[in-house]
């Protein structure tokens, strides 16, 4: 049986959530809520200093257990367990930070563990080199769907430009993704498939993670009380049983203008991914100028922050690399562990 991380990606508000309950309710795996700690513990990978030191991993355990900002509570771990095993584990970024996760599996008396953050579609390459053995689950949703979604969530306070570019992003990423990563590293599944026949799809799923099917898995509602916190109300739905009502509501949530936006931005992606275009007049070419300028200044933010990291790549003051799984181990060279036989008695 496989112990490889599983991650889940794509662009907000595609049904991550849902898919991450499905998941969670597997037996052999356990995926939390969003703890935003990964990603910071990378970018600030230099400030720890060689994590081969037991010093240098208590400190950044510590800040991922204390720290406000990485939500390292809604994990319900015992800090001092955790700072304690980070210390006593490998000395790399990867098994520090996979420590709190092979932990929060434990608490469920599961194997193997996930993570569910649709921004991570678009840091697949950063969370190979923290976890070399990962899948990655990209979950599609009809892209005039989302950008209505994400409209009326009370935390996304940017324009439609900006979430036009969102969905656009993610289905680029994903594109590159499905060209240079291994058949059983990338998997591709779109959120009206699993909505419309979730055994099929959840089936066709477990053989691309290497686990056997689960019923559990059909019906997610009840591993959301332990896994989405009650704190995200926009999160209720997840609490019900799995439903298709939402499925092409952008047609009644989004302004005419709108619409004739997404398709025109949006056309040639959205065909690809099988969804079918209504034929709205083309956008006005205000809003078509105004979104190209978003997707630019997004484009140029992610290229400046993308040198930044092969800048701070060169000047890395320990190993990155997770060795906690038995992949990890080998893709790093180290000598698997043996069992000692004894002669019987």
């Amino acid at each position: 049986m496989s112990d490889r991380p599983v991650f889940v990606i794509g662009c907000p508000r595609s049904g991550t959530t849902m898919l991450q309950l499905m998941l969670h309710s597997h037996p052999r795996m356990a995926v939390p809520p969003e703890t935003r700690f990964l990603v910071p513990a990378y970018y600030r990978r230099r400030t720890w200093g060689d994590l081969r030191i037991a010093q240098r991993r208590r400190a950044l355990a510590e800040w991922i257990a204390t720290d406000r900002s990485t939500k390292f509570r809604e994990l319900k771990l015992d800090k001092n367990e955790f700072v304690q095993q980070a210390v006593d584990g490998p000395g790399s970024l990867g098994s520090v930070i996979g420590t709190a996760f092979r932990m929060y599996a434990d608490r469920f008396d599961k194997v193997r563990w996930g993570d569910k953050r649709p921004s991570y579609v678009k840091q697949v390459d950063l969370l190979l080199r923290l976890f070399p053995d990962a899948q990655f689950i990209h979950l599609i949703r009809d892209g005039r769907d989302c950008v209505a979604s994400l409209k009326e969530m009370p935390w996304y306070t940017l324009d439609s430009f900006h979430a036009v570019s969102t969905w656009a992003e993610a289905i680029d990423a994903g594109g590159r993704l499905k060209r240079t990563l291994a058949s059983d590293t990338y998997y591709e599944l779109r959120y009206e498939d699993l909505t419309d026949d979730p055994m099929t799809e959840l089936k066709k799923l477990c053989h691309f993670l290497d686990e056997e099917f689960s019923p559990s898995m059909i019906s997610p509602r009840e591993a959301a009380s332990s896994a989405v916190p009650q704190h995200k109300v926009w999160h209720s739905n997840t609490h019900r049983e799995v439903t298709r009502s939402r499925v092409g509501s952008w047609a009644d949530r989004l302004d005419d203008w709108e619409i004739a936006l997404c398709e025109h931005m949006l056309g040639d992606r959205l065909e690809s991914m099988g969804y079918e275009l209504s034929g709205v007049p083309k956008p006005a070419k205000e809003h078509v100028v105004a979104c190209q300028k978003t997707m630019q200044k997004r484009k140029a933010s992610r290229m400046r922050k993308g040198v930044r990291d092969r800048f701070n790549r060169l000047r890395e003051p320990s190993p990155v690399g997770a060795l906690l799984t038995t992949r990890q181990r080998a893709m790093a060279g180290v000598p698997q562990q043996r069992t000692e036989l004894t002669e019987p008695v």
